[in-house]
């Protein structure tokens, strides 16, 4: 088992001229990417999944502490990895415990503009209060950026699991801003991923978009019960 661990720490694909991908952060994402296959078709599997995932990547995005192959610290995405897991339990414990009548473990809902605006409001104010402190905790520049996607990726998650639709529109901003970091930094696997992603989180958006207006029209459609 230390040798396969060993293996797997210090394990990298080399892409030539120099360059390697991380094979931790290539599995990593991979298990991230089948999370959101299953998150799109709303199945209880996602989490489980995403939390493989998840610790592959905290172990990447922590740098050289996880192995000599990491070329550098993103303290946001790291940091990230561990809310990932913590809101996937509670998503995973929300799904399973709502009754939806169908094969989905979760019906999809629009959020109020309450909720809009609160969400948008944590964004910019939690990215602005956590920049210092990745800054002096030596996150890689742009610190700014780091901070965005950790707040973002909070939000979208815990949207996953409430079942609102925005969730997959926090989830674009988050990729607009991650890929270019990604890049800059060296995690070439996380940053073509993060591309994949946006494409997917689009297409993701669309079908819990159309689930929610047939979820409201079969709502619509059935009579109204009368108590005996």
């Amino acid at each position: 088992m230390f040798d396969f661990l060993r293996w797997l720490f210090e394990a990298r694909i080399e892409i030539g001229d120099g360059d390697y991908l991380i094979l931790r952060e290539v599995l990593g994402n991979i298990f991230g990417l089948a999370s959101a296959v299953g998150g799109m078709r709303r199945k209880m599997w996602a989490w489980p999944v995403g939390i493989a995932g998840n610790l592959l990547l905290l172990t990447v995005f922590l740098g050289s502490l996880f192995g000599a192959a990491t070329p550098a610290t993103l303290l946001g995405q790291a940091g990230r990895q561990i809310m990932f897991i913590a809101a996937a339990v509670y998503g995973w414990r929300r799904w399973r415990n709502t009754d939806t009548g169908s094969n989905a473990a979760v019906i999809p809902r629009w959020a109020s503009n309450r909720v809009r605006a609160i969400l948008v409001v944590a964004m910019v104010i939690g990215s602005a209060a956590l920049t210092p402190l990745f800054r002096v905790l030596g996150s890689y520049e742009p610190v700014w950026a780091d901070a965005w996607t950790f707040v973002g990726s909070l939000l979208a998650t815990f949207g996953m699991a409430k079942g609102w639709v925005e969730f997959w529109l926090i989830w674009v901003a988050v990729d607009v801003v991650g890929v270019p970091l990604l890049f800059s930094a060296g995690y070439y696997a996380s940053a073509v991923m993060y591309l994949i992603y946006g494409i997917f989180t689009l297409a993701g958006f669309f079908v819990w978009w159309r689930a929610q207006n047939r979820s409201a029209r079969k709502a619509t459609a059935e009579p109204e019960r009368i108590p005996a």
